[in-house]
């Protein structure tokens, strides 16, 4: 299916008339784990994801058996600047790894029984210097917008979104600096591995883009200091949420694509989950921002949807055990 909308306006509509969780279902799955073969909370967290899941895809008795990675890759115009111990070219040989299967996500993809799909935008053509004005138009964000929503596999029944661009630390930290306030370097990491020279590059880059473009609102944020890559992985988490396809968020820059959705419409987020808390600095300041608790704390700072990837399988077993396991009834177990 195409994208309904071809404005930011008729984004933001979706977004608004987005469908909420199936509370029959989510009641349902709630009974159902009071009536399991343990005592009441003993699988902790695992039993408020099952329920949750459960919610989303409207089954009070659900399985995971068709999760869905993907990857988008794009390139940044404020490279130029010095922001990143990486060159841009390293983004397009990083977009061929992952097509030939050597890189993280492949592995982990497999691992977790993922399909994997990569897109690359326009990596011949950066976005602007959000220094000098807006990274995109808003015919540019839109397309950026539409590639992802129409990334999702609408027979997908768990979404994972990563992303790969060089510099892209910096479009999410001057992101969580529009959204979120404070100052630039609250916002700022060392990304790929920058020194303190180059840390301090990225923090004016933030300061002198969030002043130059004044835009403090979701998707004017988005336009203005975002990246390809990172609409779209904003337009495949919408694009999720109309499926009831619950998403499981990867580090700081896809919280940071997924923050200007929830600056957008309050709840826009309720159907992820935050996979895991980076390695990069500002990572647990957004998920506190976003009242997301992570899954994992792993240490891990590669983005590409590693860190959610991993994730999949702890949300599989959430579900494998609500799913599976035998009601006291059954199992003929006294529940006391």
């Amino acid at each position: 299916m195409s994208a309904d909308f071809s404005t930011l306006a008729a984004f933001r509509a979706l977004l608004q008339g987005a469908p909420g969780i199936d509370r029959a279902a989510q009641g349902a799955a709630e009974a159902r784990n009071g009536q399991l073969t343990k005592p009441p909370g003993a699988l902790g967290r695992l039993e408020d994801m099952a329920i949750w899941y459960a919610g989303w895809r409207g089954d009070p008795r659900p399985d995971i058996a068709a999760p869905q990675v993907i990857v988008f890759a794009g390139n940044h115009g404020i490279t130029a600047q010095g922001v990143s111990a990486f060159p841009a070219e390293v983004t397009e040989q990083m977009v061929l790894n992952f097509r030939h299967g050597g890189a993280a996500i492949n592995q982990l993809s497999r691992a977790a029984g993922a399909t994997l799909d990569v897109h690359a935008l326009s990596l011949d053509r950066p976005t602007a210097d959000f220094t000098q004005g807006p990274a995109m138009d808003e015919t540019e964000v839109v397309a950026a917008l539409t590639a992802g929503w129409n990334a999702v596999n609408a027979d997908a029944d768990l979404l994972v979104v990563g992303e790969m661009g060089i510099g892209n630390t910096t479009s999410a930290a001057a992101i969580a600096h529009a959204l979120f306030g404070g100052a630039a370097e609250d916002w700022v990491g060392r990304g790929t591995g920058v020194d303190d020279a180059g840390l301090a590059i990225k923090a004016r880059v933030v300061r002198e883009g969030v002043a130059r473009n004044g835009a403090t609102e979701g998707l004017d944020v988005l336009r203005c200091l975002g990246g390809r890559e990172v609409a779209a992985m904003a337009g495949a988490i919408a694009r999720a949420r109309s499926l009831r396809i619950p998403v499981i968020l990867d580090g700081f820059i896809c919280c940071a694509a997924a923050a200007t959705l929830a600056s957008e419409v309050p709840g826009a987020l309720d159907h992820a989950i935050a996979g895991h808390v980076s390695a990069e600095a500002a990572h647990g300041a957004v998920l506190d921002r976003l009242g997301k608790e992570p899954v994992l704390r792993l240490n891990m700072r590669l983005g590409e949807a590693s860190g959610a990837a991993v994730a999949i399988n702890v949300l599989k077993a959430a579900v494998a055990c609500h799913s599976g396991m035998a009601t006291f009834a059954e199992a003929g177990v006294a529940d006391g």
